[in-house]
């Protein structure tokens, strides 16, 4: 599996950064762009490594429906575009009821794209699996919540997913933001696909604290063995230190190329 980050939160050299998220994903020949990030960011750093988004991607897939990463969804059109149906909802920040939602409807959206939403594992192809809805099982994540929906509700993102990606026998995971909790993911695309040797987990794992979550994270992450790990994104200073302390892990930046 070959993996280019796009957008990142941390500036590669060359490249340019925001807070939000985008991989160029390439699994068997088969080319899918997930997340967008916040702006155009995803398509020029994607030119200064000499891809033209728009022709080599088909398939888009939004981890989940907030601005960091799918606002950027305005500056393509024309693809498939598989979400969870919830993605679209409108949801603000409980602090100040600032915006952190996507900037526009699913009816805006639809006619752009053609959109698939599933709450249930959607089969992208036999090695890449859009997981939907995550079953939020373990007791120590997804408990708590900052943001509101436009009800006013405690929103808890249950759009939240991830892809599930096999190849040659091993799974990869692909996170954005891991508001579903990451082990509760990582454990989804075990029971999904049947396979429990877990190469990679990358993306956001939405930890900020050196705390107990992030303690059993990491436990959870060692009794299934998973061979290497790339948490980013949201995953904040002390969250990773306590993670490079068990792993070897490296900071994304756009504009690196992972063969996993």
């Amino acid at each position: 599996m070959k993996l280019t980050v796009l957008t990142e939160n941390v500036a590669g050299p060359g490249f340019l950064a925001e807070h939000g998220l985008s991989y160029l994903i390439e699994v068997k020949g088969e080319t899918i762009l997930f997340d967008t990030g916040s702006s155009d960011v995803f398509l020029e750093n994607g030119k200064r490594l000499g891809i033209v988004i728009v022709e080599v991607v088909n398939t888009i897939v939004l981890s989940h429906g907030h601005w960091d990463h799918g606002d950027g969804l305005r500056f393509i059109s024309g693809k498939t575009l598989i979400t969870h149906p919830d993605s679209f909802m409108k949801r603000y920040r409980k602090k100040d009821h600032s915006r952190i939602g996507l900037g526009f409807s699913k009816e805006e959206v639809s006619k752009r794209f053609k959109v698939i939403t599933s709450k249930k594992p959607h089969k992208i192809n036999e090695h890449i699996i859009f997981l939907g809805e995550i079953p939020r099982l373990t007791d120590f994540e997804a408990k708590t919540t900052q943001h509101i929906n436009g009800k006013g509700e405690p929103d808890f993102v249950p759009d939240d997913s991830a892809l599930a990606i096999i190849e040659d026998g091993i799974l990869h995971v692909v996170t954005g933001c891991s508001h579903a909790g990451i082990c509760n993911i990582v454990n989804y695309a075990i029971k999904v696909t049947g396979i429990k040797k877990v190469k990679t987990v990358i993306g956001g794992f939405h930890l900020k604290h050196d705390n107990e979550q992030t303690r059993k994270a990491i436990q959870c992450f060692k009794e299934l063995d998973i061979e290497t790990i790339f948490p980013s994104h949201c995953t904040e200073l002390p969250a990773l230190c306590s993670f490079s302390k068990e792993f070897s892990i490296s900071q994304l930046k756009t504009g690196m190329v992972l063969m996993l």
